[in-house]
Parts: structure tokens; C-alpha cells; sequence
């Protein structure tokens, strides 16, 4: 019986299983939304809402603990500037949505991305919007100019 058993072991030994994880976790603070197998979301799901709870907190000491369990310098960046200060919620960061059945293998996928995805999402193509809007302005005044000249 699998009493107060936690935890997947995914076939992998201790090292495989952490890297697996870790590299999940990377590509979510990446990309912001990743798809892979059922079980795996739920796994890196645990991973990363620890280490996003950590980035809310922002002191010296989180980044660290945070920096520990995932050694990638620019992800942990990311995520103490521009990903947890977006997020207002106190827990429960990420969702995890059955998509589809993966053909080859009839594995359950599933996508694991941020519940607040629009809002840390969407800022970042407002400002590329703004920057576009901008451009388009300047070309028409000096279309405008040079008709008028």
C-alpha cells in the first residue's frame, strides 16, 4: 500500500528526476505556458509555486533558497522582477488543464501555465503595442510635413 508516499517517481532515478523538474519549471518562467504529460504538471506545479512564493517575498535570503532548487541565474531574475510583483494572489499561482491525448502513446497532456497569464502576458505586448503606435504616429507626421512642404 502507498501510504503518506508524495511525490512521482517518472522511471527516473533522484538526479534525473530533479533535472526533469527543474527544466519544466524553466521553461514555465520562459514562456509563461508549457504542455507536457498530466502527471508531470502536477509535479512541476508543486516545484514552481514554492519557488514563485519564494519571489513574491523578494529578500536576499528567498533568491538564494529560490536560486538553490532552480541554478538558472536569468530565470530567478525574471521571476523576483518581472513575474512575482504582477501577482497578487497569496497561493495558488499556476492551473494545471487537460488538453488532449498524445498520439503515439495515449499519454494524458495537459497545460500548465499561470492563472494569472493575461495580466503578466498582456503587459508586455501593451508596451509593444505602444511602441508600434508611436512609430506609426511619427511616419504620419512626417508624411504629413512633406505633403504640406
Amino acid at each position: 500500500m502507498r501510504h503518506k508516499i508524495a511525490g512521482r517517481k517518472f522511471h527516473r532515478n533522484t538526479k534525473q528526476r530533479k533535472a526533469l523538474l527543474r527544466g519544466l519549471v524553466v521553461s514555465l518562467f520562459e514562456h509563461l505556458k508549457i504542455e507536457t504529460t498530466l502527471a508531470k504538471a502536477k509535479e512541476a506545479r508543486r516545484v514552481a509555486e514554492r519557488i514563485i512564493t519564494l519571489g513574491k517575498k523578494g529578500d536576499i535570503h528567498s533568491r538564494r533558497l529560490a536560486l538553490s532548487r532552480i541554478p538558472n541565474i536569468d530565470m530567478i531574475t525574471k521571476l523576483f522582477n518581472e513575474i512575482a510583483p504582477k501577482i497578487e494572489r497569496s497561493s495558488g499561482y499556476l492551473r494545471v488543464m487537460k488538453t488532449r491525448f498524445r498520439s503515439g502513446d495515449n499519454a494524458s497532456m495537459a497545460i500548465l501555465e499561470f492563472v494569472d497569464y493575461d495580466v503578466i502576458k498582456g503587459e508586455k505586448e501593451e508596451k509593444a503595442g505602444k511602441k508600434k503606435e508611436v512609430k506609426k504616429v511619427e511616419k504620419k507626421e512626417k508624411k504629413a510635413k512633406e505633403a504640406a512642404a
